[in-house]
């Protein structure tokens, strides 16, 4: 019985792990290490449209994914099935 919890722990613990988040901070020096990768420097117009891009797309990927899922779970969207905002 023991080692049925001491296994089920285990499990449990390794799924928590796996559901880990990224904090603001972790996200913004990521957008900041991709944009330097591509080759602006910190502190230039181009540097901050670069991460304004990157923000963009992170979000338009958010929705897509958001949106293939079915969206809000609210039924049917009138008007040929797209969302309202839209």
């Amino acid at each position: 019985m023991k080692r049925a919890s001491l296994l089920a722990m285990v499990l449990i613990s390794g799924g928590l792990a796996a559901c880990q988040t990224i904090t603001a901070a972790e996200q913004r020096s990521a957008d900041e290490v991709r944009c330097r990768s591509y080759g602006f420097r910190s502190g230039t117009d181009a540097f901050a449209k670069c991460l304004l891009d990157v923000d963009l797309a992170r979000s338009a990927a958010r929705l897509y994914r958001f949106e293939q899922a079915g969206g809000p779970g609210w039924g049917y969207y009138p008007y040929g099935g797209r969302p309202l905002y839209w």
